[in-house]
């Protein structure tokens, strides 16, 4: 996948005039080494021009940097630091910065450095120049532990670079009844992330264009090779590689002077009978290759699937939290071999955007619900399967009706259990999930789509919605037993 930044951290050591450069000095090598002992060398700069002190060195610094092509900043407190030159660096690098501290060795006479103490006063700083900050949990380390925060840092930075470059190409007005996919785009902007809405009538024009296109032979070719004996509509297949080329080509005639892109796509009521099938398959192929498609117009769905994208550095998928686990099905299939209780399990499904790659098994299919009111013949396009047991992230960043920023994360995961169902489906499981629903999703107004990355990221989206700008106490998350949600009736 190439529609993502690639990181390089700058890492600038500080020092205090009072205490000696050597410490910064030794400390900023061995933490260096340290990172490029266990991790991609390619991912830090070593800033070699001087340890700052003043704000001379601040800007000296900070050119040899941008020289250096980094794209986000650590910056390293070796001793104390200089508190006014560190944050004048944190706030003049355009990009996303973090701050860590070296722990004490074994001299506590010359070689004491205070940077413990020194972090608190950075923090406070950053504060007075209304810097945003990454701030791991143990900022305070020897250079071995720092050098796995700074790696952790990573797909945060990733995640904020790219949605400064990020532009969001949507198609159609919302279906009649979507209300609930609808958020003032106002908190796009804020994030950095251009948008383009276009009428589904302009895509029309764009896909008849693209009729007897000379390439639609050479992808029907690769949706065979992908779909091996999954290809039960081989019928449909031209059609669709017809629409792939038009988005493919859309996104590169309209990115304008944007890097990076996602798609807020429509797909009923008039699409099937206007185009002939449905886009579920080609939008799980454009997830496959990095340009995650929501459906439904769903703007901050397709923002919320590129951040898991960028975290996660793998496809993610955008899922209805669609029904409940029937007592049968946890009966036999979930109880006593799971840690679950059946109002923690519940299935997530779309009608077929989910990569063929996050399926345990695939089949091109027609969409049943459509073709309930519709001819079999137009409703043909969608890949069906099983989502893939494993660790998964659900999660979602929500502008609300009056343009908050707003999100949530749980970690849970998709069981080995057959769904006995239709769709890009799985059955999921979230501890504490009837509690999380009430009183996050239902309380917070979220719609109903959920974003999911392929395996344990809260962690670092917590930390990215943070950093993006979601007040801490707006991020929910599926509270433990025992800790009560604001809005939970004590009694109940």
């Amino acid at each position: 996948m190439n529609n993502m930044p690639k990181i390089k951290i700058g890492i600038v050591a500080v020092s205090r005039d009072c205490f000696p450069e050597s410490l910064s000095v030794n400390r900023r090598k061995a933490l260096v080494k340290a990172y490029t002992d266990k991790y991609d060398a390619a991912d830090v700069y070593e800033c070699p021009v001087c340890i700052v002190e003043s704000e001379i060195h601040m800007v000296q610094a900070l050119e040899d940097i941008k020289g250096a092509g980094c794209n986000a900043l650590c910056v390293y407190l070796g001793n104390f630091g200089p508190e006014i030159s560190e944050t004048l660096l944190a706030k003049h690098f355009e990009g996303p910065k973090m701050f860590v501290a070296a722990a004490e060795e074994d001299d506590l006479v010359q070689g004491r450095g205070d940077a413990y103490c020194g972090m608190l006063n950075a923090s406070y700083n950053l504060a007075l120049r209304n810097v945003r900050a990454y701030i791991p949990e143990h900022p305070v380390g020897t250079a071995d532990a720092l050098a796995d925060r700074i790696h952790e840092f990573i797909p945060i930075a990733r995640t904020v670079v790219a949605l400064s470059e990020l532009k969001i190409i949507s198609f159609g007005p919302r279906p009649l009844n979507f209300l609930a996919c609808n958020a003032p785009i106002k908190q796009l902007y804020n994030l950095g992330v251009e948008i383009e809405e276009n009428s589904e009538l302009d895509l029309f024009e764009a896909f008849n264009k693209h009729a007897g296109d000379e390439r639609i032979p050479g992808v029907v070719a690769d949706m065979e090779a992908e779909l091996g004996a999954g290809n039960k509509k081989p019928e449909v297949l031209a059609k669709l590689a017809q629409y792939e080329l038009t988005l493919l080509d859309w996104v590169e005639d309209h990115k304008g002077y944007r890097k990076y892109v996602a798609i807020a796509g429509k797909c009923w009521p008039a699409f099937q009978t206007q185009f002939g099938f449905v886009p579920c398959y080609v939008n799980s192929r454009l997830a496959g290759k990095g340009i995650p498609v929501s459906c439904e117009v769903d703007i901050y769905g397709a923002l919320s699937e590129y951040i898991g994208q960028c975290v996660s550095d793998d496809v993610v998928t955008l899922l209805d939290i669609n029904n409940t686990v029937t007592k049968a099905i946890y009966e036999e299939d979930i109880k006593g071999k799971f840690d679950y209780e059946q109002e923690e399990t519940f299935m997530g499904f779309h009608c077929g955007n989910t990569c063929t790659k996050k399926l345990a098994f695939h089949e091109m299919k027609n969409q049943m619900i459509m073709a309930r009111s519709l001819p079999v013949e137009v409703t043909n396009g969608t890949v069906e399967g099983d989502i893939v047991p494993g660790d998964i992230t659900f999660f979602r960043l929500q502008s609300t009706a009056d343009s908050k920023l707003r999100a949530y994360v749980a970690n849970g995961e998709v069981l080995p259990v057959a769904t006995r169902s239709f769709g890009s489906i799985g059955v999921f499981a979230i501890p504490e999930m009837a509690r999380f629903y009430r009183h996050v999703l239902v309380e917070k107004n979220y719609p109903h789509h959920g974003a999911v990355a392929f395996g344990h990221h809260g962690k670092a989206l917590f930390e990215v919605f943070k950093l993006i700008g979601v007040a801490p106490e707006e991020i929910g998350y599926n509270q433990p037993a025992g800790v009560r949600y604001p809005t939970e009736n004590p009694f109940a």
